[in-house]
């Protein structure tokens, strides 16, 4: 397990040496010019500060040049400076990211808890007017755009009920501490971690219903309903243990993706994290926080497909053992 770990950890500083490498030369290549940016923020747009800028953030020198610099600084842990915060990108990124992570696993949660007990019951009520119901509903949830949904949640849960908040992390000026706090924290994010884990309940409960049905027709489960054993033993012991592993290859794919995909809710619900930062350093052309936020997102989806390889040889014996 040790080298199995430290080999995938090498594949993975590898494959983020390349992720870097590519986002770096997409971004440049993208249009606009993120001195011409500030230069007409600070209401100077003349060719001779735009220059002096340039030159100020290194954006004078050769693309290759620019490259190396900046791969140099990350292998040392420095991600750059924000062109437009004024602020060392990485100090903005971890300020941000425990409020994305907190969205994002509370989201993760939630689809996962109740789309595997969507599946469950679907598979185990299959034809009946349950199953029609939650595949449905589960199909709606997966083609309706995550924005809409959002819109549609502040209309009703906020403006019209009145019942959660719709914006922001936290109240502004309140004061809470402590206990207070946490709850007034946990009822603004009912609305966004609710928002973003539908999409993912509808294909969490499209997979285990389709992985039991598929096990259920196994002829080691024939066998244990041949031998006399309860129903309910063979739909835990027997097939659900076993219609779980794409689930959770799925699911450690997802998780990671969660981190770098909230943008709309973020945006949606004001929320300050990340994904929120990473649109407003679009819209900045601040190329050096648009790559760190691009390298944690990266390296986040790394670290929960390492995690998954390791959960996977502990649910599943058989590759534990090849």
């Amino acid at each position: 397990m040790v080298r199995f770990i430290i080999s995938r950890l090498i594949k993975a500083a590898i494959l983020l040496l390349a992720i870097l490498t590519l986002n770096f030369l997409l971004i440049h290549a993208a249009p606009g010019d993120p001195a011409a940016v500030m230069a007409g923020e600070a209401g100077a747009a003349d060719e001779e500060f735009i220059r002096q800028l340039r030159e100020r953030f290194g954006l004078d020198k050769p693309l290759i040049t620019q490259l190396g610099i900046y791969l140099g600084g990350v292998l040392q842990g420095d991600l750059g400076f924000s062109y437009r915060q004024q602020v060392p990108v990485a100090d903005l990124i971890f300020d941000r990211l425990p409020a994305t992570l907190l969205l994002t696993m509370t989201a993760f949660v939630i689809a996962l808890t109740l789309g595997t007990l969507a599946g469950v019951l679907a598979s185990a009520r299959v034809g009946k007017w349950s199953d029609t119901f939650i595949s449905t509903a589960a199909l709606l949830f997966y083609a309706t755009p995550l924005f809409w949904v959002a819109l549609m949640a502040v209309l009703v849960f906020s403006v019209h009920l009145n019942w959660l908040p719709a914006f922001g992390f936290e109240t502004v000026g309140s004061g809470y501490t402590g206990f207070d706090r946490a709850l007034d924290v946990a009822r603004h994010l009912v609305l966004p971690a609710v928002t973003l884990g539908l999409f993912f309940m509808a294909v969490y409960m499209r997979m285990t219903r389709a992985s039991m049905l598929e096990v259920s027709q196994l002829d080691f489960v024939k066998t244990a309903r041949a031998k006399g054993l309860k129903n309910s033993i063979i739909q835990r012991r027997h097939i659900f243990r076993n219609a779980m592993l794409p689930v959770v290859t799925l699911a450690g794919l997802q998780a990671g993706q969660l981190v770098g995909g909230a943008v709309l809710t973020e945006t949606v619900f004001a929320w300050p994290g990340i994904g929120r930062l990473m649109f407003e350093a679009l819209q900045q052309r601040d190329y050096n926080l648009l790559l760190g936020v691009f390298f944690v997102s990266a390296a986040m989806v790394l670290l929960f497909n390492l995690i998954t390889d390791i959960l996977y040889r502990v649910v599943d014996p058989r590759i534990r053992v090849a």
